[in-house]
């Protein structure tokens, strides 16, 4: 049988990665594709707390930038990452895995509220834990609550799924020559400004020894191959 990397991922989805080629919302197939490789995760036996951005739907920071309040703008992206949380359950509950959205915001008609006890119980049954609305608070990047979920969960691994391979030394779209990164480490991407995640997200990420591999989503499959060992995107994590 082949050695997956860990029993309990958390896996960072961008909300943008649901859109596919569309300019807005969800995209039923991209929806559907990635609920069935999460199930593949499942069935192979992995644990898997879920946290899905909300740029697809709406983004606080952007609009806070044209003199929106930038807290209620926070808000409102929070109620985007629900959104797309419970269109996963969706798909996931149409496919026969079981699933449960987790809000750091309480709204008990629509989904639990979290804690961190409850959601690595449900992991532990094989649910699937959907982490929804950031940290519940303004100023926080889902990436950061991603963080912060993944320590708090005890994941053995932190899966950021964007629309890129991994990590590279500018952005491969503008910048022909940019280098792409295989490994490095925590204070490199900081140094660098790299634009792995927020510096909020890979701190915590750093000073709790939580290893951190960026990869694309749009790649069939590449989620499986990575927790059996291949090595696919970028890996962050500390160096000797």
């Amino acid at each position: 049988m082949t050695q997956l990397i860990g029993q309990r991922i958390l896996l960072k989805l961008s909300g943008e990665a649901l859109m596919g080629d569309d300019d807005f919302g969800i995209n039923p197939e991209i929806l559907q594709r990635v609920a069935g490789e999460i199930r593949d995760l499942v069935n192979a036996g992995i644990q898997i707390g879920l946290v899905i951005g909300g740029g697809n739907i709406f983004r606080g920071a952007g609009l806070a930038q044209g003199g929106f309040d930038r807290v209620r703008g926070d808000h409102m992206g929070m109620l985007a990452t629900v959104m797309n949380s419970l269109a996963m359950q969706d798909a996931l509950d149409r496919i026969g895995v079981a699933s449960s959205v987790m809000s750091a915001l309480e709204m008990p008609d629509v989904c639990d509220r979290f804690t961190a006890r409850d959601a690595r119980r449900l992991l532990s049954e094989g649910k699937v834990v959907i982490l929804a609305a950031g940290t519940g608070n303004p100023y926080f990047t889902t990436d950061s609550a991603a963080s912060l979920r993944a320590v708090e969960i005890s994941a053995d691994l932190m899966i950021k799924a964007t629309k890129v391979n991994g990590v590279y030394s500018a952005d491969p779209v503008k910048d022909p020559q940019a280098v792409f990164y295989p490994t490095l480490t925590y204070d490199r991407a900081l140094a660098e400004n790299l634009q792995v995640m927020d510096a909020t997200a890979i701190v915590l990420c750093r000073d709790n020894g939580m290893p951190l591999r960026i990869m694309n989503v749009n790649d069939p499959g590449a989620l499986m191959r990575l927790v059996r060992g291949e090595a696919i995107g970028s890996l962050v994590e500390k160096g000797d």
